[in-house]
């Protein structure tokens, strides 16, 4: 697995539509950005093998950066989100996210019971990318 970068967002809202919160609704995103492992290489029979690599230290690496900043107690709503670039497969993108190798690290750090919503999309660089809740 080649990452890239992470981003990290904390948004914290503490009025909204002119009325004070009683205790700030706090989002935080992790991202990560890392190279397509099949980019390259024409079509792909099998994405196994890289899923089974990618997919649970992808998960491990989100959930705990994602923790160290929230307690799991905390958290009230989780999705998850993938995008490849324009000369990428959505396959790709969401092969790595759509597994529970990747979602039950998440849902099991936090307690989570349901099903994490998602996203998944093809983009240009700087793209919006909405993240469902």
């Amino acid at each position: 697995m080649e990452i890239r970068k992470v981003c990290t967002f904390i948004d914290e809202v503490l009025i909204e539509g002119g009325k004070v919160a009683g205790k700030p609704v706090t989002s935080i995103v992790v991202a990560a950005v890392l190279k397509n492992p099949w980019r390259g290489r024409g079509f792909v029979e099998n994405l196994r093998p890289e899923i089974i690599d990618i997919a649970p230290r992808l998960g491990a690496e989100l959930t705990q950066r994602l923790t160290a900043l929230m307690p799991p107690a905390e958290i009230e709503s989780y999705g998850k989100a993938a995008a490849v670039g324009i000369n990428g497969e959505i396959e790709h993108a969401s092969a790595l996210i759509h597994t529970l190798r990747f979602g039950n690290l998440f849902r099991d750090a936090v307690g989570g019971t349901t099903y994490l919503e998602f996203c998944n999309t093809r983009n240009a660089a700087g793209a919006l990318l909405s993240l469902p809740m």
